[in-house]
């Protein structure tokens, strides 16, 4: 499984988690398309935000293997903001993986405003790239 150094760990001051330490033996947990209802907490569609802007500030419109991603925030964005190249195998951690900028303008044009850029404070929350504090 692919670790992507210098992702964002999850979204400051909450426990939305946007990686996983390891993989799991029995394989990947599975990606499934969820529904965005709009009752949604304005914490989640926060995470949604800030996931989705961590992804778009580290990839941009490349492909990307979902490696240590978590399942659970890409499944949120899966099928709209990001999508699947080729073939989705739903378990692997190697499937590979972009994100739609158009749909991703779409849903959250406020990632795109120039003066209105969210401030989600990664600088502090980063994924430590060797494991040890040093």
């Amino acid at each position: 499984m692919l670790k992507h150094r210098g992702f964002p760990g999850r979204l400051p001051s909450t426990d939305y988690q946007f990686v996983i330490r390891r993989a799991n033996a029995k394989g990947g947990t599975k990606l499934v398309a969820r529904e965005r209802y709009r009752d949604r907490s304005a914490a989640d569609r926060r995470a949604d935000a800030g996931f989705l802007a961590a992804l778009i500030e580290h990839f941009g419109e490349e492909p990307f293997e979902r490696g240590n991603l978590d399942a659970g925030r890409l499944s949120w964005l899966l099928g709209r903001e990001v999508v699947a190249v080729g073939k989705l195998d739903p378990t692997s951690y190697e499937q590979l993986l972009r994100v739609d900028m158009r749909r991703a303008e779409a849903s959250f044009p406020e990632l795109f405003a120039p003066d209105a850029a969210p401030d989600f404070g990664w600088d502090d929350d980063r994924a430590d790239d060797d494991g040890d504090d040093g």
